[in-house]
């Protein structure tokens, strides 16, 4: 199996790492073909971008026509021999901001559509990386169903479909998940030995192997965090407080439940926990909610533990990475 080699820093580019089981279900989506749209979710930065570029050269391969789109950061990849799938997304992604998410967005699922009736291909993927921030949360439904729509009712028969989003966008799972349109699948940050891959390739002094495990769960945008801030667990934390607005009004305001779930997550599955707060939390992209049964089937690649308290996951509610647990500790203290 070919691995794609992405960017991890500034000059240093590194082979795709892990996630095994991962790409095992890739070649089953693949020989099977998606019955509905997979919709994969999880913690920020937990991998899913690089998942969904080494799945663009794996379905390749496979002898696929696959179309990868970025809508946000206006970047795309054609693995097809169309030159003028290429030309019109290259087109749309040179519109201004704005524009340019849009149309990227729509075009994802009109070139698939193009492949199939136009130029008669047989086997076409989709992979749409967070989409649903590139057109808003409120439309991640009526994606959801287009993609939906391509597979049960395509403009030509064909041998296989696959599509793939992948979003960090909690609020988007419960649009989603009010239809019966997509298969929602999470995936977790990287396994203890994938995750000491990725981290021996760092360059330069590092704390110890460990202390990285602690401090980030296995989330690999959370290891770049700490390398490009010097390692400087504070300093990371400090840019979380004020980019999860985690305000003194907000501490405030709920300051009873975040003490009780910085020490078990789990309290925000009781009964009686506040929906405006776990919204909230979930909205900052600060918690997972409602977390799949650890059964291998529900998931992308290997489930997190049912419990871990040192890296603040329960069984029902997780949050993302304890720097995430850790800010909100700091701002409980500082408010």
């Amino acid at each position: 199996m070919r691995r794609v080699r992405l960017s991890l820093l500034p000059g240093l580019e590194v082979e795709f790492t892990d996630r095994d089981v991962a790409l095992r279900q890739v070649e089953d989506w693949a020989r099977e073909s998606t019955r509905w749209p997979i919709v994969v979710f999880g913690p920020e930065g937990c991998g899913k971008s690089a998942f969904l570029r080494q799945a663009t050269v794996m379905l390749r391969d496979l002898g696929y026509d696959v179309v990868y789109i970025d809508p946000l950061h206006r970047f795309f990849i054609a693995h097809t021999d169309v030159g003028e799938i290429a030309r019109k997304l290259a087109d749309a992604a040179s519109e201004t901001l704005g524009i340019a998410q849009l149309k990227l967005a729509t075009l994802a699922i009109d070139v698939i559509k193009e492949l199939l009736d136009r130029w008669g291909r047989r086997r076409v993927a989709i992979l749409v990386d967070e989409v649903f921030q590139a057109i808003g949360v409120e439309k991640a439904g009526l994606y959801v169903k287009s993609l939906l729509n391509l597979i049960e009712y395509p403009p030509r028969s064909y041998e296989g479909i696959v599509a793939v989003v992948a979003t960090s966008e909690g609020l988007s799972r419960s649009e989603i998940g009010r239809h019966r349109w997509a298969v929602i699948m999470p995936m977790w940050n990287m396994s203890r030995e994938g995750f000491q891959q990725l981290y021996e390739k760092i360059p330069g002094h590092k704390p110890p192997f460990e202390d990285a495990w602690r401090l980030t769960g296995g989330n690999p945008n959370m290891l770049l965090e700490l390398y490009r801030r010097g390692w400087n667990a504070d300093e990371v934390v400090r840019a979380l407080i004020r980019d999860r607005g985690l305000t003194p009004g907000f501490i405030a305001r709920w300051r009873s439940w975040l003490e009780r779930a910085v020490e078990d997550p789990e309290t925000l599955w009781s009964p009686d926990a506040p929906e405006e707060l776990i919204r909230q939390l979930i909205e900052r992209n600060l918690i997972v909610y409602n977390m799949h049964d650890r059964d291998q089937a529900f998931w992308v690649d290997q489930p997190p533990p049912e419990r871990d308290p040192e890296l603040g996951i329960g069984k029902d509610v997780a949050w993302q990475t304890p720097l995430h647990r850790e800010a909100v500790k700091r701002a409980l203290r500082e408010a």
